[in-house]
């Protein structure tokens, strides 16, 4: 027969009000991941989508009127003149698709590979568009970045960011715990992002068939990714102690993963979110893959540009977190809370 151990001598059960508060903190935490990872996919829809419509402006005009009528505010809409114009912009990702006018019967231009929601909209939306008296008439659609036949609906892609965010976030706290010295910490967490990249890469592109392009551009922007995000980590830590793990993981888990924009596109998460999660690693990450694997690395250079920043700023607060923990302190003064250890000599 199993019995309980007792209470240590003279332990009282917790007060009430001290159980009240566990239970309303837990209240708390589980309602904020509820908002965070369900608000973006509900609020979900097309939020001034660059696409472009090609054609003379006669043949514009009605289209971009039904557009505004079918999905007010959902489509930024260039005018060009040609297919080829508007074939160029699609490649260099700079619109997600086209609805071309030029030849009399309308064909739909889309990049499935930039996002599978915005090519699948673009398919719904342009459904008799031009056809006068044949409403619903089905269009024609090209697809000029289409995703590999192993993962048409580019499930592996959209499933593949959250595992990317832990992965850095993992390499950061294992490297604080086991290894010493602040040069070998980032040396192995660039190491990692490395060999991480290497091997996510060829798991997505030769096993689950996700991803298509170069393999080594593709593991570069995986590299890159989870840099960023260990390194960011990393300098969080070294400057903050083990509060700055705790700062990191709740901004990437909580904030920069449900607005990277990786599984649909920023343009579709709510209001200003999609920008915002541009300008964090998981976002800027997801962007330069997809460019890396469809688009022959066009459109990459804003997302280079903010990785290589988050892995500057981690390296840069390494730094000075290192040089705090070495200063001399002032007698009678306690040391900062901080698990980093000085840099290598």
């Amino acid at each position: 027969m199993t019995t309980r151990a007792p209470l240590a001598a003279g332990a009282q059960p917790s007060p009430w009000p001290i159980v009240a508060g566990v239970v309303g903190v837990l209240t708390a935490i589980i309602s904020v991941l509820l908002v965070a990872f369900a608000w973006p996919s509900v609020r979900s829809s097309p939020h001034d989508v660059p696409i472009a419509v090609a054609g003379p402006a006669a043949a514009v005009a009605p289209v971009r009127a039904a557009l505004d009528q079918r999905l007010p505010g959902g489509f930024d809409v260039t005018e060009v003149a040609d297919t080829a114009t508007a074939e160029e912009l699609i490649r260099d990702r700079q619109v997600y698709g086209a609805i071309d006018l030029t030849s009399g019967s309308p064909q739909v231009l889309v990049a499935s590979g930039g996002s599978t929601a915005i090519a699948q909209t673009l398919r719904t939306m342009a459904t008799g568009l031009g056809r006068p008296g044949e409403p619903g008439a089905p269009t024609a659609v090209r697809d000029l970045a289409a995703l590999p036949a192993d993962d048409p609906r580019g499930a592996g892609l959209a499933a593949g960011a959250f595992p990317l965010v832990m992965g850095g976030l993992l390499a950061a706290v294992l490297l604080t715990r086991l290894v010493r010295g602040t040069g070998r910490r980032i040396t192995g967490a660039l190491a990692f992002a490395v060999t991480g990249g290497l091997a996510v890469a060829a798991i997505l592109q030769f096993w689950l068939g996700s991803l298509s392009g170069s393999y080594p551009a593709n593991a570069g922007a995986i590299a890159l990714a989870v840099a960023a995000t260990s390194l960011t980590v990393l300098g969080l830590e070294s400057l903050l102690g083990y509060a700055g793990i705790g700062i990191g993981a709740v901004g990437l888990v909580l904030i920069a993963n449900p607005l990277s924009g990786t599984a649909t596109a920023p343009e579709m998460l709510p209001g200003w979110t999609g920008t915002l999660g541009q300008l964090l690693p998981p976002g800027a990450g997801g962007h330069l893959l997809r460019s890396t694997a469809f688009f022959d690395g066009r459109g990459a250079d804003q997302a280079i540009t903010v990785l290589a920043a988050w892995i500057a700023l981690g390296a840069v607060l390494c730094l000075i977190g290192t040089q705090r923990a070495a200063a001399p302190r002032q007698p009678g003064t306690s040391p900062p809370e901080t698990a980093s250890v000085p840099a290598d000599r």
